[in-house]
């Protein structure tokens, strides 16, 4: 039997197709092994978000041409789709798909093995109007499902390469994400999470049907599925309507990830972010007035070119006033082809890590007091892991549990007490 070992860089969207082409293989005969392993193919998912994701993807290609000299190596994703032919010269490069076609894997990867002519698959995205569709009925080693529910993003902000990578905003038709849904909830997963380039830009490119009619289709049309988790929304997109559904439905959960980048206007600008602190801010207070036990963390890029000590000192004190629940901090990282590689003012790197270290700890004190909060409440837990004792798993708001209990189930939903706060993590009992 024929082996394929794949390795995936980068974003939960590039896991979930990684996925999709696995079944693919796995359709055609082919045998799952561990990237580790010796292989007959060797598949790397590429990132392109950052300079580094690029020398990541060309690393992990030498080591799977090391590893097996006589293997067949196919590059795709993000990385393949902006420097195509940069990636179709690297030694022992077989096959190079870029964001569309990588249904064709298989069949590309057959023709390889009859004709030993590296085959390019790469055309121009910005051009692309159909969500392309890589099904997948089971995920490996998961308790929740990632379900890619659109793809490409239509914001163009100036750090950014992806929407170069991936195209415009396309959705996956309803009736599809519905009957996927339906598929997992079936194969056993109890909690679905929403993904995609820019996940609440569902529905943009369809006509009457919105990011909340999906939202509400399948929570009322999804026969047994206990969580639906957004794996991102910006703010201009919790609208009433979402807000509304987040506080009725069941399966709804209380945790948003919002992205804010900076807490400075003038650098919200550079990023072309199009939203100023203090629209962020009235926003957030009225999410949090109508959804009281709602945990929303973010994002923060630190070391935007321009950004001055002052503007992070800024930015820090507004994340603390916010009372954010936890943040994803990340330093500028120029990337070439986007506007904010040839900004004038490009933080140096000791000044960039020192930010980011301050940031993280700021999220440390967030983390720890949201999760004191919690303490004498009853939270719906998701255990996926036992661990040294415990059994781990994360409540609906996303912080970790732990409890010590043989009779807890893996792959179950349980209400816990909790009793008491370890670090950022909870303790609790049944």
């Amino acid at each position: 039997m024929a082996t394929v070992a794949f390795h995936t860089l980068g974003c939960k969207v590039n896991s979930y197709e990684s996925e999709g082409m696995l079944e693919l293989f796995k359709k055609r005969g082919y045998q799952s092994v561990d990237w580790k392993e010796k292989a007959d193919v060797y598949v790397i998912n590429t990132c392109t978000v950052t300079n580094t994701g690029d020398a990541k993807s060309r690393q992990m290609i030498r080591r799977a041409k090391k590893e097996n000299p006589d293997a067949i190596i196919a590059v795709v994703g993000c990385y393949a789709q902006v420097a195509s032919g940069e990636v179709a010269g690297i030694e022992g490069v077989d096959i190079v798909i870029g964001t569309k076609h990588r249904e064709k894997i298989v069949d590309y990867i057959e023709d390889y093995k009859v004709n030993h002519k590296q085959i390019v698959d790469v055309s121009d995205v910005m051009k692309l109007k159909q969500f392309e569709k890589l099904n997948i009925t089971s995920f490996e080693n998961r308790t929740r499902a990632f379900m890619k529910i659109q793809d490409g993003c239509n914001n163009f902000c100036t750090y950014c390469i992806i929407p170069y990578a991936r195209g415009g905003v396309r959705s996956r038709a309803p009736e599809d994400v519905l009957r996927q849904a339906q598929e997992l909830v079936n194969q056993g997963f109890v909690e679905i999470v929403l993904t995609g380039i820019h996940t609440a830009g569902y529905g943009m490119d369809l006509e009457n049907y919105s990011f909340s009619d999906l939202l509400r289709d399948l929570s009322t049309k999804v026969e047994g599925l206990k969580r639906i988790r957004i794996s991102s929304i910006e703010m201009s997109q919790v609208t009433p309507e979402i807000i509304n559904l987040i506080a009725t439905s069941p399966v709804i959960v209380d945790h948003l990830h919002i992205p804010i980048q900076s807490g400075t206007d003038e650098t919200l600008r550079r990023m072309a972010r199009h939203y100023t602190t203090a629209e962020f801010e009235e926003n957030l207070n009225k999410l949090k007035t109508a959804l009281p036990t709602l945990s929303v963390t973010t994002d923060v890029i630190v070391g935007f070119p321009g950004e001055t000590e002052e503007d992070f000192e800024h930015t820090y004190n507004w994340i603390k006033k916010c009372h954010f629940n936890q943040l994803h901090v990340f330093p500028y990282s120029m990337r070439s082809g986007t506007p904010a590689a040839k900004m004038a003012n490009q933080v140096p790197g000791d000044v960039k890590k020192d930010r980011v270290k301050r940031l993280m700890a700021l999220s440390d004190e967030l983390k720890h007091d949201f999760a004191l909060s919690q303490v004498g409440r009853t939270l719906e837990v998701l255990f996926e892991e036992e661990k040294d004792g415990y059994k781990i798993g994360h409540a609906s708001n996303y912080l970790r549990v732990k409890v010590k209990d043989d009779a807890i189930k893996l792959n179950h939903l349980y209400d816990i007490k909790i009793t008491a706060c370890d670090g950022v993590d909870l303790l609790g009992e049944k």
